[in-house]
């Protein structure tokens, strides 16, 4: 198959699936998803980063650029693995059902995690035990640093790295020797949760797979400054020398901010990457692309150019552009790798460099309908399309398209929306679905809350706001609250799947 065929899918995290644990999991419901999907003829299900968050709960600044995060395991998968019973499970706090409550969660989770390892370690499973050794071996390249960096954050009280005793802060080797010696078992654990992320996730994918839905992951260009990462490689990152970052990433002033968008993230040192041949880098792309079939890569302009802040800076007003690695890095990827599935995020104020970049290696770029309807220029309306992108009704840092158009589209953008279209607007949500189905584009994305026609209560991101993000998960019922049947006529419509060209109209269920 073609990666890029003509095709159409829903973006969702695993976190807002539904489920009795407080969070979307990779046990049942992930499967039935699944299921959902193919009997709606979509063919891609898109996540957010899958790394184990921290602070803010965001899947964008995690400890790991390479680990998964343990509070998606799926809990009655371990049961049926015979590392936890249903007893263990009767005590489930009431949790809510319509968000996430992370401390809670991640309390509960923590705990039942812990008793399957004990269960895991003492029973005597011979080939699990292999199973397991032979894992940690072929990941030792990122899993032994992380597990370190995890056990030496919980004996150090869940503190940043920069924080704890300065000898196991700056990896010096007698300290970090001494560490692992100590938290032997810890660090086991550690590992353990992430074979059974791994393999929950590969059975997954697996199933996804035999079902036709290819599977598209989210990765951010830069990475969180508490991370095993940057405390592993600190050479491969602009700090001092006590490991506190000297200049960090952020975008400039611009319409949206006066003060641009202070980040925060450490800096690469590319000249330091490129003499290594981006070895960190191309480990980083072997890792996503075991996990996911295709990727986007967030602020894709970075590889350019990026805006780099003096750290010591409360905004980003006083900041400059920086030449990135630019057509070299990708270049030697594509070496080392081959053909790149690769998506480019190139939403904001992008420079024609960085659309001869992307270009260059053919890569698809973004357009989003909910960012037209202001002129015929718009880059995003439907008529300045091309074949080779991937177009979204909005994505997670949009509002819902219901959201959007009640609460920030103003009269004038509505009309010129009508104007363009050639009618009113009667369902704004089916509109832009629309759209989306019909573009040249290969490839059409609208998030969940979309197909299910939901306001801003169930937005999942607002950019800029410190609290109650990445919370948001539907029930079960929910999916059935809308004409299902309806997304996959418009799928046929358009001819957004393969298998559904020989189709008669009268053989598919035509929308109400």
């Amino acid at each position: 198959m073609s990666l890029f065929t003509r095709s159409s899918g829903i973006l969702l995290h695993p976190t807002s699936l539904p489920g009795r644990y407080g969070i979307g999991d990779l046990g049942d419901t992930a499967y039935r998803f699944v299921d959902w999907l193919a009997d709606n003829d979509q063919g891609i299900w898109q996540v957010l980063p899958l790394g184990p968050t921290s602070y803010g709960d965001s899947p964008y600044q995690t400890l790991s650029a390479f680990a998964g995060n343990p509070n998606l395991i799926s809990l009655d998968r371990l049961v049926d693995r015979g590392w936890l019973s249903a007893d263990d499970l009767a005590d489930v706090p009431d949790f809510p059902a319509s968000y996430v409550d992370f401390g809670p969660v991640i309390e509960y989770h923590d705990a039942k995690l812990h008793l399957a390892y004990e269960r895991f370690f003492n029973d005597g499973d011979a080939r699990a035990a292999k199973a397991f050794e032979d894992w940690c071996a072929q990941n030792t390249t990122w899993l032994d640093d992380y597990t370190l960096f995890i056990a030496l954050k919980r004996r150090n009280g869940g503190g940043p790295w920069v924080e704890w005793p300065e000898p196991l802060a700056l990896s010096e080797p007698d300290a970090l020797a001494q560490a692992r010696a100590e938290l032997a078992d810890q660090i086991r654990e550690h590992q353990w949760r992430q074979w059974v992320f791994d393999e929950q996730w590969g059975a997954l994918k697996q199933y996804a797979a035999d079902k036709g839905i290819r599977l598209f992951g989210d990765l951010p260009i830069f990475v969180a400054h508490d991370s095993a990462d940057v405390w592993a490689n600190r050479d491969l990152f602009y700090l001092d020398e006590k490991g506190q970052p000297t200049v960090i990433a952020g975008v400039p002033p611009d319409y949206f901010s006066e003060t641009g968008q202070r980040w925060g993230n450490p800096l690469y040192r590319w000249d330091r990457m490129r003499e290594k041949g981006y070895a960190w880098w191309i480990r980083r792309f072997r890792a996503v692309f075991r996990t996911v079939d295709f990727v986007r890569i967030d602020h894709f302009r970075g590889f350019e150019a990026y805006w780099e802040i003096p750290a010591d800076e409360e905004t980003a007003i006083n900041g400059q552009w920086i030449p990135g690695p630019g057509a070299h890095f990708f270049t030697v990827v594509k070496q080392e790798l081959g053909e790149l599935p690769i998506i480019a995020e190139d939403l904001g104020v992008i420079t024609r460099e960085v659309e001869e970049l992307r270009e260059q290696f053919e890569l698809p770029g973004m357009k989003v309908i909910q960012f037209a309807w202001n002129k015929p220029t718009n880059p995003f309306l439907p008529h300045n399309h091309v074949v080779n992108c991937v177009v979204y009704s909005g994505t997670h840092d949009n509002n819902t398209t219901r959201g959007w158009w009640e609460e920030e589209m103003d009269d004038r953008a509505r009309q010129f929306m009508s104007d363009y279209l050639g009618h009113d607007i009667n369902d704004p949500v089916w509109t832009l679905m629309k759209i989306g189905m019909r573009s040249v584009a290969h490839t059409f994305i609208m998030p969940l809350q979309d197909v299910m026609g939901l306001g801003s209560e169930a937005r999942m991101n607002t950019p800029g706001k410190p609290t109650g993000n990445w919370t948001w998960r539907f029930t079960e019922e929910m999916l059935e609250q809308r004409a299902n049947r309806a997304l996959a006529h418009l799928t046929w419509l358009y001819q957004r799947r393969a298998d559904q060209q020989e189709k008669e109209y009268g053989d598919v269920a035509v929308m109400d």
